[in-house]
């Protein structure tokens, strides 16, 4: 019986596949030549996880992958009409990124109460300037999205004494629907958005929301670049709406550098890096080395998304 066929989406992954060496034909592709040979493959693995090519592959004739794994937790990039509709089985990388970010996240959230990045201005101008700088502890936080990386946010923010409201598409035991957004935000100290890009999320996060936060308040993006209108964030900045905020993700990556984004006052620029500790490719490949050993077993996989979702639905007894 032939080995299946495996075609990676990247012409430079880790050496960790090899595992896999003598249980599957691996075969290698850039974006411009995936159309082509698309149709020679029983899985497809997208290791190049910022490419837009299987979206614009995916329509062309011929067979189609029976699995389509992402190196990544979001996928957007991937989903086109053709490819929901189709039987194909589309997983993600959750499980490698929730605690990285989460920490990403519960860093920023110190240095902004601590008002580090004054401190390093000041220092690199050789300035002396005492002042004081506010406590975490009996803040206010809404954590927008209530997957697992949204949670472990939620449990790290929680253990440093800050009151985290949880925020899902629809409400459920200790998880806020939709519709208690507005609410919630209103009185946060901390506005954190960890939620999938959805045709119901994309720019959510505009001048009407930013309108709402209190002046005192922060804005963390570590979910989709396009879930915020960046002109009304930045906008929001300059006028001091809101004092300050964070992106890791952006519309278009990567920040061009003529961008205005880099000189908005008060905004932390990071780049995409938020889930990218030392060993994550490393971690990534294993996790899918895994995965196919469950696959060729056939054994149900983990992590399988619902396309017409966009993500990974989490079960009530996850949390």
């Amino acid at each position: 019986m032939p080995e299946p066929t495996l075609l990676v989406l990247d012409t430079d992954p880790s050496p960790r596949l090899g595992r896999l060496i003598g249980r599957a034909d691996i075969r290698y592709t850039d974006g411009a030549g995936l159309a082509a040979r698309l149709p020679e493959a029983d899985v497809l693995l997208v290791w190049d996880f910022a490419s837009d090519a299987v979206r614009a592959a995916w329509p062309g004739d011929g067979p189609r992958p029976a699995w389509v794994h992402t190196a990544s937790t979001g996928v957007d990039r991937l989903l086109c009409p053709e490819l929901v509709a189709s039987d194909t089985v589309v997983t993600n990388a959750r499980g490698v990124f929730e605690r990285p970010i989460a920490e990403y996240v519960t860093g920023l959230v110190l240095a902004f109460a601590k008002d580090l990045p004054r401190t390093l201005d000041l220092q690199r101008q050789r300035v002396w300037r005492h002042r004081e700088t506010a406590t975490v502890a009996g803040s206010r936080a809404v954590v927008v999205g209530a997957g697992p990386i949204g949670r472990e946010i939620t449990r790290l923010l929680t253990a440093l004494g800050i009151q985290v409201a949880l925020v899902g598409r629809r409400a459920r035991r200790t998880i806020h629907g939709a519709a208690d957004l507005d609410r919630l935000a209103a009185q946060a100290d901390w506005v954190i958005c960890a939620a999938p890009l959805t045709d119901a999320t994309r720019a959510m996060f505009d001048a009407r929301f930013f309108g709402l936060m209190q002046p005192s308040a922060r804005f963390i993006n570590v979910g989709r670049g396009s879930l915020v209108v960046e002109d009304d964030l930045a906008a929001a900045l300059r006028k001091r709406w809101i004092a300050g905020a964070a992106l890791d993700v952006f519309e278009r990556e990567p920040l061009d550098s003529r961008s205005p984004l880099w000189d908005v006052p008060d905004l932390v620029v990071s780049p995409h890096m938020s889930g990218d500790t030392a060993g994550w490719r490393d971690r990534l490949a294993v996790q899918f080395v895994e995965m196919y050993e469950l696959w060729s077993a056939g054994h149900p996989l983990p992590n399988v998304v619902d396309k017409r979702l966009g993500y990974v639905p989490v079960q009530d007894h996850d949390g």
